[in-house]
């Protein structure tokens, strides 16, 4: 391999790994970290002990979002950022997340072991709740940062059983001092797992992530009528859940229509009142669609809705659709992706430019810092499951890609 002489210590990168994995660890391999849950604690107090085991500043904001810096010689400058996420799927993997921030935590250490003095200061990031599987609201912690919604909207979101964001963080001791808004950066470079075939299906070890791609998510609710299932004759059904079952044929049916770039999800489901022998009455369920093209999410918005309502009407329900939130597609900073491509060239490992199919925190933070993502490769593209893998030689290749771009970064010329 070519390239500099300064190594990341890819051992210790992998036992980090490891170690963070057995927190909320699941029987089949994976982990189920969710967001502001004990184990999401536990996992923040680990990573914690081991800032402060290097000597950096730790410092969490109002939303929980987690900083660990590293003094540059010139304190004044902006610090590049780096990071990811620890909290987790229900059934998640051990990768997903963890390896952006386990791999700053690894260019920190091997700055220090190797005395090496940057002259912007460097900043880790744990954000909150990029996952949004508690609480509904993905990327919530970047998205308060970024400020693409307020902390008091955040603060007042729910899980299933009725807890708020502002009541967990204040149980696991998270709401910090400091306020979640945007700070003066010169730049944020995130790794992460691909969650895609692409790059082991092409023997490429590192994705420069150009972009991510647009999204639209909305909440459903089908109300019909609940009813006896053994007196109800068809004439007078209104069958919430057949309904639901129409809506998610026609998310099935938009998403193909644009091929393969095209994505239409529905991963949420709650069906009442859930009783063998009753006719569903109410159903509610998540909907997505993520395409490259901010033109196909837009003509999907302006169309789906109305399809989607007459789909529910025909079966004798309503079906009221609420829009959490739009996405544009987001390109990421050339300087920074430059340093990416560079990184990957110079250390000799095989690299295609790539687009980002899922949402990552770097999508809000790019609106305010110049940022770049690095993916690598997982096996057979497979995430959010606690199947989840990757090679420790593969999370080396990506923290080795960090540790280049983000020591170019910070001692660049002003």
């Amino acid at each position: 391999m070519a390239g500099t002489n300064q190594r990341i210590d890819a051992g210790r990168l992998w036992n980090s790994l490891m170690s963070m994995a057995e927190i909320g660890a699941t029987p089949k391999g994976g982990v189920r970290r969710l967001t502001l849950t004990p184990e999401d604690q536990a996992g923040r107090e680990r990573l914690a002990g081991w800032c402060r085991d290097l000597g950096l500043t730790l410092r969490v904001d109002a939303i929980g979002n987690m900083f660990a810096r590293r003094e540059g010689r010139d304190p004044s400058r902006p610090p590049v950022l780096m990071g990811s996420h620890l909290d987790s799927q229900p059934s998640g993997g051990k990768f997903d997340g963890a390896l952006g921030v386990l791999a700053g935590l690894e260019v920190m250490r091997s700055l220090n072991e190797l005395n090496i003095a940057t002259e912007a200061p460097i900043e880790l990031v744990n954000w909150t709740d990029e996952e949004g599987s508690r609480f509904g609201h993905s990327l919530m912690g970047s998205g308060v940062w970024s400020g693409v919604f307020t902390p008091d909207k955040a603060y007042a979101l729910r899980d299933v059983d009725g807890i708020t964001v502002g009541e967990a963080l204040d149980s696991i001791g998270f709401r910090g001092e400091h306020p979640a808004t945007p700070f003066e950066a010169d730049a944020y470079f995130e790794l992460h797992i691909e969650q895609g075939p692409i790059l082991e299906r092409e023997a490429r070890q590192i994705g420069v992530v150009t972009g991510a791609q647009a999204q639209v998510w909305y909440d459903a609710v089908i109300t019909g009528q609940d009813s006896h299932a053994g007196t109800t004759p068809p004439s007078t059904r209104r069958d919430a859940l057949l309904a639901a079952a129409r809506v998610i044929e026609l998310v099935d049916a938009t998403m193909r229509k644009r091929g393969e770039d095209g994505r239409g999800t529905v991963g949420f489901l709650q069906v009442h009142p859930n009783s063998r022998n009753v006719v569903p009455g109410e159903v509610r369920f998540s909907v997505e669609f993520r395409h490259p093209t901010v033109e196909q999410v837009e003509a999907i918005a302006g169309s789906f809705p109305g399809e989607a309502g007459k789909a529910a009407a025909a079966n004798g329900c309503q079906l009221p659709l609420t829009e959490l939130y739009r996405i544009p597609a987001q390109p990421f900073d050339a300087s920074c992706v430059a340093l990416v491509r560079a990184a990957a060239a110079r250390l000799g490992y095989a690299s295609r430019d790539i687009i980002s199919g899922a949402g990552h925190d770097a999508v809000y933070v790019a609106r305010h810092v110049p940022t770049a993502m690095i993916f690598t490769p997982c096996k057979d593209g497979l995430s959010h499951n606690e199947e989840e893998s990757i090679l420790p030689e593969e999370a080396a290749a990506g923290c080795q890609v960090l540790f280049e771009a983000v020591l170019a970064r910070a001692n660049r010329e002003r």
